[in-house]
Formats: C-alpha cells, sequence, structure tokens
C-alpha cells in the first residue's frame, strides 16, 4: 500500500523534480518506509511506499523493466501475483524482486493494456512508455483504491491524494459548483467530480491514456447483468442452481477472497464491529490461519445505544481470538477531529470517518494489514432503504386520501433524532413517507440525500436549477432498467455500489486507515464473488424483512447465534447528542453569522433555522449541521 503522483507535460517544459518531491511529502503517511523519484523529460513520477510484499530494497518504486523503457508507480496490491509472476517466468522474463508491483510491468509489456483483465486486487497506478511516449492510469474494478488527475489541456497531473495535486501551483483553486451541490446532497462528492474545478476523480473500472497531447478515459470492466451467466464463468445454458449449490458456490467464493487476503510479510488483524460482514471475514481468516486471529473494536462509553463491543466480544469468543476494543467519549472525538479533518483534501461529512480513523490508529499498533467487511451491505441489501423499497409496494395500496390526510401529516409532526432509538424510529418512518409519492428514480434520490433539493436551493446563494443527483439517478434507472429485469432490489444494489461504495465507504477506510499507515483490505470486493453476487436474485437477499439472507443462511454456522438475527447497525458517531452538548462549539466557531455572510456561499438564515431546530429538539438535522461544518473547516484549510 503506497501513494503516487506525477506529472507529464506536453508543453515542452521540463518536470521539476522538486516538486515531485513535494508532492510525495504531502502524503508521506501513505508510505512513511520508502520514497521514490523518477524524472526524465517530459514525465516526473513519484512515490511513498508502505512495504507490506518484499520488505528488501528491491521493492523501491518507481520500478522499471530491464532497460529502463518502462517505468511504474503503483498503490494496492495484485492478491493473485504470485501465480502471475510464475507465467512470466516461464514466458522468459527476469524478475528482480518478489513484489506484485514488478508483475504489472512485465504483463504490459506481454499484452499491453488488456493485461488488467490478469489482475486480482485493489489498485491505482501510472505507468510511463518510454518508446509510445504514453502515460497510463489505472484504477480498480471497485475504486478500493484512489486515483485524481488534473489535465489543461498542455499537463496531466496526478496523485492518489488532491492535497498533491494542489503542490503544483499551476493548478487553480476553484469550487466546482456541480461538486458543491452534490457534496451537499451525498455528505461526500462522488466520482468523477472533486470540489476543485478540473480536477477530477478516475472512475472506478476505468483507465486514462495520455499520449501526444490528449487524453482519453475507457471503462474495462462493469458489474456483470442479471442475465450474463458468462461473466461468472457459468454456461449460458445450464440449470439454475440449488439453493444448497448456490451457498456452496458462495462459501468457496468468499473463502477464498479471504485466504487471497492473507498473503503478507507483516503481521495482520481484522476489524471486528460486531456485525455480520466483519464477522464472517473473522470467522474465515480464523478457519485459514495457523495462530489466533487479532480482532480491534470500538464502543462508545456514554452512548451504549451506539456501541456494538458485545456483539463483538461475542464472535471473539467463538473464534478464539486476540481482541482487543476501545471505548470512545466525547473527547476522543474532539481530539481526533482536526486530525480526521486533515485527512481528508476535499469536503467529507460522513462521521463514522472519525470512529474509522482511532480504529486505524489503535490498529496500527499491533498490525500493518487489517481485513474488513465493507461491501456487505451493498452486495446484500443489508440497508434499511432496501427495505423500504420492498414495504412501498404495500404502502402504495392505502388509499391516498389516508396517506397524505391522516399517517403523512401526523408522522411528520413528531419529534425525530438519530441518537434516541425511539425517535430514530420516527425519523426513518417521515423519509420513508416522503418518498412514497415519488417514482423510483426520485424515491431513491430521496432516501439518499441529506439536503433535499429544495433545502439546497434554498441554503445556496447561487442554487442549480436542476436536481443533479436526481438527474444522474434516473439517467443510471434509464440505462440500466434492462440490467437486472424485474429485480429492483439488484438494481438499487448496483446503483449504491457503483455510487454510494467506492464515493464513501472505500473514502473512508482508504483516508483514514493510510492516515494511519495501515492498509485496509476487503474481501467482500474480490471481484469474481461481485460478479457471482449479482447473479443471484435480489429475493435471495431481501426476504420479507430480513436483510443478507443467503449471507447468513450460507455462514450461520460459523456465527454466534446472538449475531444471527440482529438489525443492521451503523457505524456511525453520536453526533446528535454531542452537537447539542460537548461539541456545541463547533457550531458556535465555524457557522457564525460573519464567516456565513463574508463566505457569500450559504444563506444564514437557512443554517440558524437548521441550529434552532435540533437544539430545541423539533428536529433532528445534525447530520445537516456537520455537513456545513465539514465543509467550512476545509474552506478555511484550502482557500
Amino acid at each position: 500500500m503506497c501513494g503516487i503522483c506525477g506529472k507529464l507535460n506536453f508543453n515542452g517544459k521540463k518536470v521539476s523534480e522538486d516538486l515531485i518531491r513535494k508532492m510525495c511529502q504531502s502524503f508521506s503517511y501513505r508510505g512513511p518506509d520508502d520514497e521514490g523519484v523518477h524524472v526524465s523529460h517530459p514525465i516526473g513520477l513519484g512515490h511513498r511506499r508502505l512495504s507490506i510484499i518484499d520488505l528488501s530494497p528491491a521493492g523501491h518504486q518507481p520500478m522499471c523493466n530491464e532497460d529502463g523503457s518502462i517505468w511504474l508507480v503503483f498503490n494496492g496490491e495484485i492478491y493473485d501475483f504470485i501465480d502471475i509472476r510464475e507465467r512470466l517466468k516461464s514466458k522468459g522474463h527476469s524478475l528482480k524482486s518478489r513484489t506484485d508491483t514488478e508483475t504489472l510491468i512485465h504483463l504490459y509489456e506481454e499484452e499491453g493494456t488488456d493485461c488488467l483483465k490478469h489482475l486480482n486486487g485493489m489498485f491505482g497506478f501510472a505507468l510511463w512508455d518510454g518508446r509510445r511516449q504514453r502515460l497510463w492510469l489505472g484504477r480498480d474494478r471497485l475504486g478500493i483504491k484512489p486515483l485524481n488527475y488534473y489535465w489543461d489541456g498542455q499537463q496531466l497531473i496526478f496523485a492518489s491524494e488532491i492535497k498533491a495535486i494542489l503542490c503544483d501551483h499551476d493548478v487553480p483553486r476553484a469550487i466546482d459548483p456541480e461538486a458543491l451541490d452534490l457534496y451537499l446532497t451525498l455528505n461526500y462528492i462522488p466520482p468523477p467530480w472533486t470540489i476543485f474545478k478540473n480536477i477530477r476523480k478516475l472512475m472506478p473500472g476505468n483507465w486514462l491514456i495520455a499520449e501526444r497531447g490528449e487524453i482519453s478515459v475507457e471503462p474495462y470492466w462493469d458489474i456483470p447483468s442479471g442475465t450474463d451467466r458468462e461473466a461468472t464463468h457459468t454456461a449460458p445454458d445450464a440449470p439454475a442452481e440449488t439453493l444448497s449449490e448456490i451457498k456452496h458456490h458462495l462459501y468457496t467464493l468468499m473463502e477464498d477472497a479471504v485466504v487471497r487476503r492473507l498473503i503478507s510479510d507483516v503481521p495482520f488483524g481484522a476489524f471486528l464491529s460486531g456485525g455480520i460482514d466483519s464477522s464472517l471475514i473473522v470467522a474465515l481468516m480464523s478457519r485459514n490461519s495457523n495462530r489466533p486471529v487479532k480482532t480491534f473494536s470500538i464502543g462508545y462509553e456514554d452512548l451504549p445505544s451506539f456501541d456494538e463491543t458485545k456483539y463483538a466480544r461475542d464472535v471473539a469468543a467463538f473464534h478464539g481470538t486476540e481482541h482487543q476494543e476501545f471505548k470512545l467519549g466525547h473527547k476522543d472525538i474532539l481530539d481526533a477531529f482536526p486530525l480526521v479533518l486533515e485527512c481528508v483534501d476535499e469536503p467529507f461529512a460522513d462521521s463514522s470517518a472519525v470512529p474509522t480513523y482511532i480504529v486505524s490508529r489503535e490498529t496500527k499498533k499491533h498490525v500493518t494489514v487489517a481485513l474488513s467487511g465493507d461491501g456487505g451491505d451493498e452486495l446484500f441489501a443489508g440497508y434499511r432503504m432496501y427495505q423500504g423499497e420492498r414495504w412501498s409496494h404495500y404502502f402504495k395500496k392505502i388509499p391516498r386520501f389516508i396517506k397524505d390526510g391522516l399517517i403523512a401529516p401526523f408522522i411528520n409532526a413528531l419529534p425525530d433524532a438519530r441518537d434516541k432509538p425511539s425517535l430514530e424510529r420516527i425519523r426513518r418512518a417521515k423519509k420513508f413517507v416522503k418518498g412514497m409519492s415519488l417514482d423510483f428514480p426520485q424515491r431513491f434520490s430521496r432516501w439518499r440525500e441529506v439536503f433535499p433539493f429544495s433545502l439546497r436551493q434554498s441554503l445556496l446563494m447561487n442554487p442549480p436549477d436542476d436536481d443533479l443527483y436526481l438527474a444522474l439517478i434516473q439517467k443510471i434507472a434509464r440505462n440500466d432498467e434492462d440490467r437486472f429485469p424485474n429485480d429492483l432490489v439488484n438494481l438499487m444494489l448496483y446503483m449504491d455500489v457503483r455510487g454510494l461504495l467506492h464515493g464513501d465507504m472505500l473514502t473512508k477506510v482508504d483516508r483514514m486507515s493510510m492516515a494511519n499507515s495501515l492498509e485496509v483490505r476487503v474481501p467482500f470486493l474480490d471481484y469474481p464473488f461481485v460478479e457471482y453476487v449479482f447473479q443471484l436474485k435480489g429475493n435471495l437477499k431481501l426476504k420479507g424483512k430480513t436483510g443478507k439472507y443467503i449471507l447468513v443462511e450460507t455462514f450461520k454456522d460459523l456465527l454466534p447465534p446472538s449475531l444471527h438475527h440482529r438489525p443492521k447497525w451503523g457505524f456511525e458517531m453520536p453526533i446528535g447528542a454531542w452537537l447539542r452538548n460537548e461539541l456545541r462549539f463547533l457550531i458556535d466557531e465555524y457557522l457564525v453569522k460573519d464567516i456565513i455572510k463574508n463566505q457569500g456561499l450559504f444563506d444564514f438564515e437557512v443554517i440558524q433555522g437548521l441550529i434552532n431546530d435540533h437544539m430545541n429538539g423539533r428536529q433532528d438535522t445534525s447530520w445537516h449541521l456537520w455537513n456545513l461544518i465539514v465543509f467550512q473547516y476545509w474552506h478555511k484549510t484550502y482557500l
């Protein structure tokens, strides 16, 4: 796991080695073990190394082939690299290291850009082909590892993190209004946007080629449709699998994915939240390890309704892991808050980034690699909104005069709060009812958004004319309506894997773990496993009110009884309660009238209304306020 950066000039100017070193230093925490730079007109490449495979100097990057015509900087892991090495050696290639990085260089020599079809892993890379004067950037299929770039028609600047690109004074710092609108909508900025104009994220499953003064971006992978059995190596005319065959196939693919991710020359462990996903990862690690797995959990001292450590302890005892848990109070959050926000170079308001940072920090004290359960919710319908879509079918049958005249007014008049279980159920009911009079794209958009479109129009001084996020969802629903025929659950899962997962969840884990020089691997996103899971019908994942049905049924024997029927529990921070009390000073510091008015982006009266509603308990607006606090902190730092 590492950080990469570089610059390609088409304007005849030489790339500054000092610039490349400055870019490397901006994310030195991504690779504390080594730094490397290669500059040769018109290219400059930089690399920071976190040594995981082959800890020797032979793993130093930038890395080149035998004659120095190809240079590579690579961030991530290729899990099947040993088999690839053997195939390359049988073809006469000479490899000087035991790294996975070197295999990509020689694969490229053999097959060009088609070589990506052989890679199972997580990665962002840049390969310079000196003979062709071509720069090739690539990102893994699911977007586990980041890659950003700036292009102005004459120079291409790229890096694992935006802050490295901003080291170049040629790059202007101007807010992209579409990105700001999407941030307010989602709490994060989805690719290809970044908060800065002209800086873009390379989409997952895409590559970029810069050659002869032009760039082109192309996809090389997408999740196969529900009818594309060939993509999962199943004969198109094969009979449908029985339930027992599905469970066997799931088990085998998942165990293979975990085993692939146990290869390491440094100590490894696992995040254990106490949920289904991380628990089964720990179970499979324990089955395939000759020593107890090290597991790490966090909980909350003063808000037990947010604490999952009991379930994590059950799993740890069930599998005999070496378990450690860390209890957080508001002071821990307060101390970590500025460190977390410094880890992200664009606004990112997922509040669970703070506990993720802390558990990464504590885990790093014991191991260098940790496995996590990220991706399970998006593959197996673990979020409540999937159940909401299922229940919408029945809710629609209620006469409109009852829904609109009695149910909606009654529910909307009730108070809600995220930090109290009874009031949290009311909050969910409000969101459910608001979506019921809408079509599917509108309903999906409404359930995902933080600031509704009408509120964004009131909040922004220069509001957008159209709802950009809704338009994106409508486009996907229209273009992919035949991808999963008569299977709305799988369509929603597809939309979240191609949006929420890498835009929010994977970004959070990458930034918070790498800020602590910890590599995190995600077995659920092993791409053969993902391809197979999307061949399964949605009603196997969401059965009645039960999400993750087929996942739990497949791995039930590896889970303690307390987890078999436990509800979904988010890895969130109890921000609502703390903003009313211990963290109230953040509102007083960042959401004050003079700052907001001088900035000229937001209407302060709207913000004041959100503050009042939250403080008097009329409505939980903690996510809105946290979104704005995070933005103001970012704005103060970067602009």
